[in-house]
This record gives structure tokens, sequence and C-alpha cells, in this order.
């Protein structure tokens, strides 16, 4: 996974990214309440991680800008010192998903991750998704709309299954790069654009199938579920590559 890491202390940042990429997920840390929350919400993650004390504003005041400002129930994960009863209610209160002492314990710190995602994607476990008019074989890898059998390549196969498990997320171009095709910013990002306007023809991607591919202004593209009468917000946003 690609986890987020708001620590103020170094050293202990960088003990828990060393936890971490020991156990294959790739974590940034940021030192500042400001810094962290520019690069969640410009960015694509699949798990946060925060201290309570940082110098410019609370955990807590963290935590309730991400549930406001981003698009999805991200899991959230509070690692601190402060360990009262009380704390450990008013973070769960305020949307974490998990609450955890210092110091780290290692073996518990990844166990709850994992915990986390597959609470959050439990569709990863299963064989034959289904999102409307889509069923999705992740076995025999097809894809069938409205009972008829759709050609994909592999690529576009992976890009799709990705899409619907991130159904309304931000998907970052790099994200994109990093998770369907194995690389990091290594390609023209027009490799993407091409395939997401592949898809969207291929896919049926309209109000009709009920999904669309939406283009997120130098940022990157959601999947969206939406009705036949659906309208265009006023968000900075094109369906055109």
């Amino acid at each position: 996974m690609r986890i987020a890491l708001l620590e103020d202390e170094h050293e202990q940042a960088q003990h828990i990214q060393s936890i971490l990429s020991e156990r294959g997920h790739y974590c940034d840390s940021f030192p500042s309440g400001q810094s962290f929350l520019s690069a969640v919400l410009h960015r694509s993650y699949d798990l946060l991680i925060l201290d309570w004390q940082i110098p410019d504003m609370t955990g807590i005041e963290v935590l309730e800008n991400v549930r406001a400002q981003l698009n999805w129930p991200i899991p959230v994960v509070f690692l601190t010192q402060r360990d009262s009863e009380a704390d450990i209610v008013r973070a769960l209160d305020a949307g974490a998903d998990d609450y955890l002492s210092k110091p780290a314990r290692e073996a518990e710190l990844v166990a709850r991750i994992n915990a986390l995602a597959r609470r959050t994607n439990p569709d990863n476990e299963k064989e034959v998704l289904r999102y409307g008019p889509f069923e999705i074989n992740t076995q025999q890898r097809t894809i069938i709309l409205h009972g008829e059998l759709l050609t994909l390549t592999d690529k576009d196969f992976d890009l799709t299954l990705f899409l619907f498990q991130n159904q309304g997320r931000l998907l970052t171009r790099e994200m994109l790069l990093e998770r369907v095709w194995g690389l990091a910013r290594d390609i023209n990002t027009r490799t993407v654009d091409t395939h997401m306007s592949r898809l969207r023809r291929r896919l049926g991607l309209n109000p009709e199938n009920g999904f669309r591919i939406k283009t997120i202004y130098q940022r990157g593209y959601r999947l969206e579920a939406m009705t036949a009468n659906a309208t265009e917000d006023a968000a900075p946003v094109s369906d055109q590559v």
C-alpha cells in the first residue's frame, strides 16, 4: 500500500518507514500538518497514520480536514503517545479507524494496517465482482456487460479492475502507473490518458450503463457512479483526454 505518515520526530518517522517498507509498503513521511494535508489531498494514498502532537496543528484537526475534503473514506490510524481513554474516544469519534500507542510494536502495527486494508477492500478476495451491468471475473480475467463478453487487452482489464475497486476515489496518473503498469513515473503519462480514452469507448462508460470516468484537471481520474439524468458539476474537470 501507499501510506502517508504524519510524524514530526525524524528518527521515529524513519523507524516506522523502515517497518512498513520491510513489509512491502511504500510510506511517505511528513513533519507538519500542512505538508501532510497538501500531499494527501493532491496525491493518492491507501492509508494514513497520524501523530496527535505536531507543531502546527493537532492530529485531530488534520483528521477532520481529511474527512471533510477527501472524496473517499480512506482508513486512518492514530499512532501517538497519548493513550487515555478520553483521547482514544475523541479520535475514533472524529473518524479514526484505529488507535495505537507509541512506541509502535512492529508486528501489531503491521497486522492492524493489513486488517484495515482487508476491511476497506473486501472485493479484493472475491472471484466475481458485480457493479451495475458490469460483471468482472478476477480469476478468468473477463468482463461482461449486459451479458456480452467484452474484448479487452490484459492491461485494459487490470486498469478496469483497479478503477472499479477504487470507485469514487481520485487516482493520480502516478498511482495508476505504479499499480497497473508497475512503473514509477518512468513512462510518458499519455500512456495512461490513451488507455482511459479507449476504456471509455470499450466499456460503454455512460449514463445508460451507470458509470463514467471523470478527468480531474491536472491531477488524474475518478470512476463515478451516475444516473441517466446526471449533470456535470462546476469543478474544473473534463471527460476528454
